[in-house]
């Protein structure tokens, strides 16, 4: 029974390691009176001059009622790649060993063994071999409960300046690709705030609101900046952490919302909303809450705490939610122009209007897919040393996304649509018959 239950742990510790990504800082974890046959701590990609620095303090081990004095050769600290860990599982699976620390495929830190009577342990290991590492301890003796303060730094050296880099070695280079993206949301909002000027007698209040969106994201980027410039230079976020939360939180539900107000035509189609219109946002807004307040759990915890899974499948969860509420409005749109198509007349004037919703339909789903599932997928095949790239998809995917909408619904003069002759109105209208008949298909 204490295989099977090994075997499990190793198990649900592998799935977990293929489903990270890399977080990197100075992390502290309390462990109390566990059990667990293998506890990741933190995963980090190391370069050629790599450090791990592991403080380990207030150990206590309980042994159960009756059992003999444990062998402490098998509990101690390690760290694994996740290719050796798959192949450490297949020897425990095939009983070519029954512990990890018997596995020549790990670097083992330290055992209990060790601590000759001490109830804390340091150590400085150099890493020399460039991969992709995760810190494991480790417990191979049933029913050992292990209680201990584990603080962790891992940290590549730079080659001329010798100064510590604390960010994992694909991700180095996010500050300067989070503060380009910032410039870039910054000029932008200018050229928003130009664009409403000059064009001030035909703006409506979700142009104000685009420009709301805009700034958020622009101080989010900024956060995230300074967030991953601090943890680059000390390990530590020194309170930027807290700043890019609230922006994060503030970008997201104002996105999405802005999503559904578009979709609804709110502002610059009808001046109100409909009971449906606002359930959908009184959905959207408070799953916006939950996801956020899950990704702040996960972030801070780490990949591997213990309530880390669950929050995860909380996130997706409620992000799928979102992401497949905010199409509704769009779709009630787009049928209520089809009808209006065919009562008041004007063809050529709900034409542009369909295929303007028909057009933002499409490519909402196509960003909510990059964003979600292509970005994932390029996070988990590229190699370690250019996680960075997943980065830059998703942004250069929310800028075109945020360009695409800033052009389409920008104020417009609405006069040319009155200067229309009969020949357009009737091309229209056949135009309009055939989407219809499209649809029935």
């Amino acid at each position: 029974m204490a295989a099977v239950y090994r075997f499990l742990s190793l198990l649900v510790i592998a799935i977990t390691l293929l489903s990270t990504t890399t977080v990197a800082e100075i992390r502290s974890t309390e462990i109390r009176s566990d059990a667990r046959s293998t506890i990741p701590f933190d995963e980090f990609g190391f370069t050629h001059s790599g450090r791990l620095e592991l403080n380990v303090t207030r150990i206590a081990l309980s042994y159960p009622d009756g059992d003999p004095k444990p062998d402490l050769k098998q509990v101690g600290f390690f760290l694994c790649t996740r290719d050796a860990w798959i192949h450490v599982l297949d020897q425990v699976v095939r009983r070519v060993i029954s512990c990890p620390f018997q596995s020549d495929l790990i670097k083992q830190i330290f055992t209990f063994d060790k601590l000759q009577n001490s109830h804390r342990y340091d150590s400085t290991s150099n890493i020399t071999e460039a991969n992709l590492f995760t810190l494991v301890f480790g417990n191979c003796v049933p029913n050992l409960k292990v209680s201990m303060g584990v603080q962790s730094a891992m940290y590549n050296l730079d080659d001329k300046s010798n100064r510590r880099d604390y960010l994992s070695a694909g991700k180095t280079n996010l500050p300067w690709i989070y503060f380009l993206f910032f410039l870039i949301y910054s000029i932008l909002a200018g050229i928003w705030i130009y664009v409403l000027y000059s064009k001030r007698l035909s703006v409506f209040r979700i142009h104000f609101f685009m420009l709301a969106v805009l700034m958020l994201k622009a101080l989010n980027l900024l956060c995230e900046t300074e967030d991953k410039s601090y943890i680059k230079r000390t390990g530590t976020a020194h309170g930027w952490d807290v700043l890019f939360y609230i922006f994060s939180f503030l970008k997201g539900i104002t996105l999405f919302t802005l999503i559904v107000l578009i979709g609804t035509g709110w502002s610059f189609l009808k001046p109100y909303l409909q009971d449906k219109e606002k359930k959908v946002l009184m959905i959207v807004i408070p799953l916006q809450v939950i996801a956020n307040l899950a990704q702040v759990v996960i972030d801070e915890t780490g990949p591997f705490g213990q309530d880390s899974y669950t929050w995860k499948q909380v996130f997706l969860l409620v992000d799928v939610i979102c992401c497949c509420a905010v199409l509704f409005p769009i779709v009630w749109s787009i049928k209520n122009l089809r009808e209006a198509a065919r009562t008041d007349g004007k063809a050529a004037v709900n034409l542009m209007k369909l295929t303007l919703f028909r057009q933002y339909y499409i490519v909402v789903i196509c960003y909510i897919y990059f964003t979600r599932v292509v970005v994932y997928a390029l996070e988990t095949i590229t190699s370690y040393r250019y996680q960075w790239t997943s980065v830059v998809a998703a942004e250069l995917a929310t800028l075109a996304f945020y360009v695409f909408t800033g052009y389409n619904f920008k104020p417009k003069v609405h006069n040319p649509y009155f200067a229309l002759d009969d020949e357009e109105e009737e091309a229209a209208a056949e135009e309009l018959k055939r989407l219809d008949d499209e649809f029935e298909l």
